[in-house]
């Protein structure tokens, strides 16, 4: 059935999304769960209304929960552990209805807490005044203020952009008369590895969607950042877009592909209005479209705006979204370099990732491989919570010590015990572990934990670990897609168990049944979400013991 819907999206192509009609509708109405609009689209897309309710219904911002809700406040993990969104709440509740207050995650102010949005702006770290005066008024201070600091001499990732005609030099040179073989060979020397998390090798993806069947192709950049505490891709797209821009068109370049789309979440708004400007300007400069720069090379680029799914950051889940369909992981193989966007051959890559490109061309692979470690090569971005003195974003090589990113940050500005690394699959580092770690894939690895994206939440001493562990299943079984029974339910026991032990002092959770329960997450989930939980709860109870035995039998 998903294929035949496939078949029937790509019918409208890219440019008469169903997602987007999706996604307008609810921009006006607060909900695209209407009878009426649900049948139109529907009927307009051959997919009857039971498929297109069984998607709208879905998203965070299209389904009717969603309508009258008019402020939104963060419920991740940074600003959790911020301890500022109780007050902020409460805040809330003397200006609007409770009825009218929301909630999402995460909105990327991880660097300060206190985030919110308002009117589809997003606003953190505001005074109980700037609160009345911004409702009042519709007057605020939105501007997005943290540290950049790069670690490189000279900085690749963070450099100031020297303006569209020099930064696209390299690009101009390869689609006037540069050799695709030799581009692989680069992209093979530089060894590249997938800043999403995974870590999969680029030249690997690109080469098969490059060699797989079939005239057409597209190239998905994954910025559905949902992780808590990351906003590495938001920095990149709304200070360094064209990175990400160019990225992608050398992508098409490579693969054969004439459409590039950026599946951008709708929790960034200024991501969103910065990549769409930046795209006319490529427009304006004669680098989108028809034959660019009479080299026969076309590439259109488009941006299409999330509706809140943390799902749609998985790479199957993200291409049924942008088909109409609702967001389930698909099993794999086949890989989306095989069948992907439409079930043609397509290229996924995040932000960071595609954003490594540039360098690589200016650089050479042999060049790029020589920042960072032999197996995790290049530059990385870190992005810092606002426990630390100088939150932000923070440019290293590969291999450099977690604690000199510390030191670059000025510490902490509160007693932290514990780093979760990677968003909430990633792993919980104890302080004591610090010392043992160097941001790159394989340290982490040995010593139990997960990289990840690199966003780092510091969890304060205040926080009780068993509080943290109820909030990852919370928000396991909040985004689980609900495809495989092992994330849908296992996630939500979870919950329950922790729930229990903390409500009821009388009520010890069996070790064996909890570990049972992780591993069989772990082991038979279909995507990262429910397999990748349990080892943050692992580490935390592994390291942290002796502060949760109480709510365990012994």
């Amino acid at each position: 059935m998903s294929k035949n819907l496939s078949a029937l999206s790509f019918r409208k192509g890219v440019e008469k999304n169903v997602f987007e009609r999706m996604v307008d509708a609810a921009d006006k109405a607060g909900t695209a769960e209407n009878n009426e609009v649900v049948h139109q689209m529907g009927q307009d897309h051959l997919f009857g209304d039971a498929i297109t309710l069984g998607a709208v219904s879905f998203y965070d911002f299209l389904k009717k929960e969603n309508e009258g809700k008019k402020v939104f406040v963060c419920n991740g993990s940074a600003c959790l552990c911020a301890g500022t969104q109780d007050k902020l709440h409460h805040t809330l509740e003397t200006l609007f209805k409770p009825e009218e207050i929301g909630h999402i995650c995460c909105l990327g102010r991880c660097h300060e807490g206190g985030a919110l949005q308002y009117q589809g702006k997003n606003y953190s770290g505001q005074s109980d005044a700037a609160l009345e005066e911004l409702v009042k008024t519709g007057k605020g201070d939105a501007e997005d203020r943290y540290a950049v600091v790069s670690h490189l001499q000279p900085p690749q990732l963070t450099a100031d952009f020297p303006g569209i005609d020099a930064y696209y030099e390299p690009f101009k040179k390869l689609i006037a008369g540069g050799d695709r073989d030799a581009l692989g060979i680069e992209l093979k020397e530089s060894g590249l590895r997938g800043r999403g998390g995974a870590g999969f090798p680029l030249h690997f993806k690109w080469s098969s969607c490059r060699a797989a069947a079939g005239a057409v192709k597209y190239i998905v950049c994954n910025a559905d950042e949902g992780d808590p505490g990351a906003y590495i891709d938001k920095y990149l797209m709304e200070k360094q877009p064209h990175s990400v821009l160019l990225g992608m068109m050398v992508a098409g370049w490579f693969a054969g592909a004439e459409h590039g789309i950026l599946y951008i979440r709708a929790e960034y708004p200024d991501s969103v209005t910065i990549i769409n400007e930046a795209i006319e300007d490529l427009r304006a400069a004669g680098l989108l479209g028809r034959n660019i720069l009479g080299t026969g090379f076309n590439f259109m680029l488009k941006s299409i705006k999330g509706a809140g799914a943390y799902i749609c950051g998985e790479e199957t889940a993200l291409l049924a979204s942008l088909e109409g369909q609702r967001p389930e992981v698909r099993t794999r193989p086949p890989f989306p370099t095989i069948e992907g966007l439409f079930r043609k051959p397509t290229i996924v890559n995040n932000v960071e990732t595609l954003a490594n490109i540039r360098t690589i061309l200016t650089l050479g692979g042999k060049g790029y491989a020589q920042i960072g470690t032999k197996q995790s090569t290049g530059p990385k971005l870190l992005s810092l919570d606002s426990h630390f003195v100088r939150p932000g974003i923070y440019e290293v090589a590969m291999g450099t010590p977690l604690q000199t990113v510390i030191d670059l940050a000025g510490g902490f500005k509160t007693r932290i015990k514990a780093l979760q690394i990677g968003g909430p699959l990633g792993g919980i580092v104890p302080m004591s572990h610090v010392g043992k770690l160097t941001i790159d894939f394989e340290s982490f690895k040995y010593e139990g934990f997960m990289k990840g994206h690199a966003g780092v939440v510091s969890i304060p001493e205040s926080m009780p670990m068993i509080e943290y562990i109820q909030h990852m299943f919370q928000f396991t079984a909040d985004e689980s897609c609900g495809k495989c029974f092992p994330c849908r339910l296992g996630s939500t026991r979870g919950k329950e168990l922790i729930a229990k032990a903390r409500s009821d002092s009388s009520y010890k959770i069996d070790r064996e049944l909890i570990t049972d329960l992780l591993d069989t997450m772990e082991q038979t989930s279909l995507c990262a979400l429910g397999g990748g939980v349990p080892l943050p709860i692992k580490n935390a109870l592994q390291h942290f013991d002796a502060e949760l035995k109480e709510y365990f039998k012994s």
